[in-house]
C-alpha cells in the first residue's frame, strides 16, 4: 500500500528521545520543551511560540487569551477539518462559515466583508493542504472592522505568504504536529504570536495556570489547562525541525512531478500557487472534474485497489449535526470541492516510482 501521509525520520530522534529516558525527563519538565519552543520560535522569525498537547489546544488557547467568548461571532471556512470550528464553540463562540475559492481551496476573503456584523470578533482562516490564504486582503478587513485574526496553519508549515511565514501574520498562528503532519511529534502543537503578552498569557494558562511559590507550592490565581507537551515529544521535535528544510524542498519536488505526470489529463485540475505564494503542498490536491469520465469516490474506489490510499476533501463543517443551524454565505464552491477533491499519497518519503503509479492508475481511466 502507497500510504497518503507517514512520518518521516532521518535525523536525531532516536539519540534526543534516547536522552530523555536515560536521565528520566520525559514528562513536561526538561530542556527540549525549552529548546521546541526557542527553535519553533527563531525559525518562524516570531516573538513567542507555546507549545501545546496538540493544535486543537493551540486553537483553543488563541481565541481564549483574546477574550473571545459568549455571544462573539468567528468568520470561519466551512472546508476545514472540525477542530478549528469545535475551538470556537469551546469558548462559547459562534462559527459563521464562509466559502473557499476554488483554485487554492481556502477562505475567500472577497466573501468575508458580506458576513461581519456587530458581534463579529474574529476571522479564522484555514491555510488548507497547505495553499496560504490572501492575508493582505485578509489584515484589510480586520483593521477596517477591529477584529483578530486568528491562522490556522496546522496543515502549511512551510508555506509563505509574500516572503512571512504563515502563521506569522495574524494575532496568533496555530500549528500541528500530529504524525502525518510536515513535522511531528506524534502528537502536539504550537501557538505562535508576535505579542509577547498574548504569548505569555497563553503559556501560563497551558501549565495550570500555576505559580510556584518559595516554598515550592502551587498557587493558581485563575483556571488554567493542562495542555503541555512532555519533553520526550518535544525532543522528537527537535530533531524533526533540524531536517525541516529538506523536508520542504522534497514536498515541493513531489509536487512537481506529480503536476508534470497529470497536465495533460482531460477532467483532472491541478493544484494552484498564486504568484504571492510558496505552497508546501502539504497534501497534493486534485479536483476529479465531470469530464474525467468518473466520480471522484469512483477514483477512490480503483486506486485502492491498485494498492494507493487517497482521501477525499474533508465533509464540509455546516454539514455536521452540531453545526447545520449555524450562519453561513453562499457556500457553493464548498460544497462542490466537497465531491470533487482528492488528495494522493503525499508522504515526504515517497518514491518516485510510487508517484509513478499513482498517476498510471489515474491516468488509466
Amino acid at each position: 500500500m502507497i500510504p497518503l501521509c507517514v512520518p518521516e525520520m532521518q535525523g536525531n530522534e532516536w539519540k534526543y528521545i534516547k536522552e530523555c529516558l536515560d536521565t528520566n525527563w520525559i514528562s513536561s519538565a526538561g530542556v527540549y520543551v525549552d529548546k521546541f519552543e526557542e527553535d519553533f520560535k527563531n525559525y518562524l522569525k516570531v516573538k513567542k511560540s507555546v507549545v501545546m498537547s496538540n493544535g486543537t489546544t493551540a486553537l483553543f488557547l488563541a481565541l481564549k487569551v483574546l477574550g473571545i467568548g459568549e455571544g462573539d461571532e468567528v468568520i470561519v471556512p466551512s472546508l476545514t477539518f472540525i477542530s478549528p470550528v469545535n475551538t470556537i464553540r469551546y469558548v462559547g463562540a459562534e462559527p459563521v462559515f464562509v466559502d473557499v475559492c476554488r483554485d487554492t481551496y481556502v477562505i475567500d476573503v472577497e466573501k468575508i466583508e458580506k458576513l461581519i456584523t456587530s458581534r463579529t470578533k474574529a476571522i479564522l482562516p484555514v491555510h488548507l493542504y497547505g495553499h496560504p490564504v490572501d492575508m493582505d486582503e485578509l489584515v484589510y478587513l480586520a483593521k477596517k472592522y477591529n477584529l483578530y485574526i486568528i491562522e490556522d496553519a496546522t496543515e502549511a508549515l512551510g508555506s509563505v505568504y509574500k516572503g512571512k511565514n504563515v502563521g506569522t501574520i495574524g494575532d496568533v498562528g496555530c500549528f500541528s504536529f500530529n504524525g502525518n503532519k510536515l513535522i511531528t511529534t506524534g502528537a502536539g502543537g504550537m501557538l505562535v504570536t508576535n505579542n509577547e503578552k498574548l504569548g505569555e498569557k497563553a503559556k501560563f494558562l497551558s501549565i495550570q495556570a500555576k505559580v510556584v511559590n518559595e516554598n515550592k507550592s502551587f498557587y493558581h490565581p485563575e483556571i488554567g489547562y493542562n495542555f503541555r507537551m512532555p519533553n520526550i515529544l518535544a525532543a522528537m521535535g527537535c530533531a524533526q525541525l533540524e531536517n525541516i528544510d529538506e523536508y520542504i524542498k522534497i514536498k515541493r519536488e513531489n509536487a512537481d512531478y506529480y503536476n508534470q505526470l497529470l497536465k495533460n489529463i482531460r477532467g483532472i485540475t491541478l493544484p494552484t500557487e498564486k504568484e504571492w505564494a510558496k505552497n508546501v503542498h502539504w497534501l497534493y490536491s486534485i479536483i476529479v472534474e465531470d469530464e474525467y469520465g468518473i466520480s471522484r469516490d469512483e477514483l477512490i474506489k480503483i486506486l485502492a485497489e491498485n494498492q494507493i490510499e487517497s482521501r477525499p476533501f474533508f465533509i464540509p463543517v455546516h454539514e455536521m449535526p452540531p453545526y447545520i443551524n449555524c450562519k453561513q454565505g453562499d457556500l457553493t464552491v464548498t460544497e462542490e470541492l466537497k465531491k470533487k477533491g482528492l488528495n494522493l499519497p503525499s508522504s515526504v518519503g515517497i518514491k518516485k516510482e510510487e508517484i509513478e503509479k499513482v498517476c498510471e492508475v489515474i491516468m488509466g481511466n
